[in-house]
């Protein structure tokens, strides 16, 4: 258990230049104060649209996440060589079987407005979420806590949901299960602390500056919607001196291509990722510039199906739309970033099942497609559709897709393209056939990748797809403490997803990036997304 918990915690940022190798700065963030003549130290950041939410326990996209990590922050955080530390926690102790954690709230700690932030604020926080009224689409998140997925559910109450304040600074979790990896998960917003008398008070809290409350490093003063966001450093937060932005200018531009011409034109200090996608044509000129880096980050892009209604409600069907797919020619002549293609949902980097479950057969996928239109009845396959949010990148991989099921299956699909607040609204309604999917690690376990299947009214299970010995083997996971005994049964629980096929895993995450030369010790999270607490500008 010792070593797995070690592995869990001790993560590092993986920064990788496409001709070499490149790590992050070594000089502290204290070194790099420099002057800036007087002038107030500004980042200027782009985000792909307006955040649907700030709310912490709503939120479930990465522009939102990013904006809220800046204003907000948990029981722990990541420091400046990745390594995961405390926080807003300043100790920790858990039992040897790691059913219990408690946490001490550092005294230091305050609420933007100046309010004392204390474990009662934790406490409100994460049985509001589990509320069923709240319907956090990230409630399941709390279920490795003792009731949380009873009261979430309908089937228990809030009294019964194992976190308390055993003081105003002292914070006890008691799980259903041993879980070495929970101090990881506390990292994520689901569990942020919440100011109560703000939320209660008014509806629509998170939705403008003036009344969002937060705790983190930064405090938002302007939220100029479709337009842009400002923060400034927080003068409550604990670890201020450790902030060294004054201001932090975060433009929604909803085209990758202005967003790239705005970094090429020094408008922006970030290209690509996490702040935006870079444009397709631009990435072999960057990689021949030697100016193209990757962050390495655990996730999967992936073609979702719905398999509520025909045709994608057959198995056999949706294993010959997997199986015609040619992940490496989209891998080589598209994304150009040398990522693994993926045979398998769970990133190689989690050590199930690395080689993959299946490889591309057109042959078998044409069989299995003859086979899934004769159990369904069908004389001629019916018109489907791919959708796919508004970027480059999306857009010609949507174009190779369409080509290789044309040329493999001998099927017209049809694309549509949404709007990412759209998209994201037909994803969660279920209304589409196929959809593209991609999944960032919110921690580093093969849980996160498998849970979310767990039973079809889950908020991120988009395919509406479940399966009861798949449920089985997620519940035997959650209560099994011998790690190589664990291993095997969530290997066995996604050998049924891929052989099912709900979703058609297409490659591994990697995410280019360019940034400019003065941007100091900005963190890309070890499993993704922006973290501006200790950035600087260094002119």
């Amino acid at each position: 258990m010792k070593k797995a918990f070690a592995l869990l915690t001790g993560l590092t940022l993986l920064f990788g230049v496409l001709t070499g190798c490149s790590t992050q700065s070594n000089e502290s963030p204290q070194a790099e104060q420099a002057s800036t003549n007087g002038e107030p130290m500004v980042l200027r950041w782009s985000i792909n649209s307006e955040p649907p939410s700030l709310d912490p326990g709503i939120a479930v996209d990465a522009d939102s996440f990013d904006m809220i990590y800046a204003a907000f922050e948990g029981l722990t955080s990541y420091d400046v060589n990745g390594e995961l530390v405390n926080a807003t926690a300043e100790s920790f102790t858990n039992s040897p079987d790691y059913t219990q954690y408690t946490f001490k709230i550092r005294k230091d700690a305050k609420w933007s407005n100046g309010d004392p932030l204390t474990a009662h604020d934790f406490v409100y926080a994460i049985k509001r979420n589990l509320d069923p009224k709240t319907a956090s689409e990230y409630a399941y998140q709390l279920y490795y806590i003792k009731g949380g997925e009873e009261y979430n559910t309908g089937k228990g109450s809030a009294d019964d949901v194992g976190v308390k304040a055993l003081d105003d600074y002292t914070l006890e979790f008691t799980l259903k299960a041993p879980t070495p990896f929970f101090r990881e998960l506390t990292f994520f917003p689901t569990l942020f602390p919440l100011h109560q008398k703000t939320v209660e008070s008014n509806p629509k809290w998170a939705d403008e500056a003036a009344t969002i409350v937060g705790n983190g490093p930064f405090i938002m003063k302007e939220w100029e919607h479709k337009q842009k966001i400002v923060f400034e450093k927080n003068d409550n937060y604990w670890d201020k001196d450790n902030v060294k932005l004054d201001r932090l200018e975060v433009a929604m531009i909803d085209d990758n291509n202005t967003a790239f011409s705005m970094f090429e034109n020094g408008d922006i200090d970030w290209g690509g990722y996490p702040a935006s996608t870079l444009p397709p044509d631009a990435i072999p000129y960057l990689k021949n510039e030697g100016k193209l880096m990757v962050a390495s980050n655990p996730g999967t892009q992936s073609v979702v199906f719905n398999t509520q209604k025909p045709p994608f409600n057959n198995q056999k069907i949706r294993q010959a739309f997997a199986y015609a797919i040619d992940r490496q020619a989209i891998i080589d002549n598209i994304l150009q970033t040398g990522v693994p293609a993926a045979y398998g949902w769970v990133p190689d980097s989690m050590g199930l099942k690395p080689e993959g479950y299946f490889k591309e057969d057109p042959a078998k996928a044409k069989q299995l497609l003859e086979e899934g239109m004769k159990e369904l009845g069908l004389n001629s396959f019916p018109s489907v559709t791919y959708t796919f949010d508004s970027t480059d990148m999306n857009k010609k991989v949507a174009e190779a897709l369409q080509d290789q099921w044309k040329r493999n299956l001998g099927i017209d699909v049809k694309l549509y393209t949404a709007e990412l607040k759209v998209y994201r609204d037909m994803r969660s309604q279920g209304n589409f056939d196929m959809i593209r999917f991609q999944w960032g690690a919110d921690f580093n376990d093969p849980i996160n990748f498998l849970e979310m299947f767990r039973e079809k009214t889950g908020g991120n299970n988009h395919p509406d797809w479940e399966n009861p010995k798949f449920k089985e083997l997620i519940d035997q996971s959650y209560t099994e403490p011998d790690l190589e005994k664990r291993k095997q049964i969530l290997l066995e629980a996604e050998t049924i997803l891929m052989e099912e096929m709900p979703l058609a895993p297409i490659n591994f995450r990697g995410n280019p990036y360019v940034k400019n030369d003065h941007v100091k010790d900005f963190i890309i999270f070890p499993l993704g997304g922006a973290y501006f607490k200790y950035a600087s500008v260094v002119k």
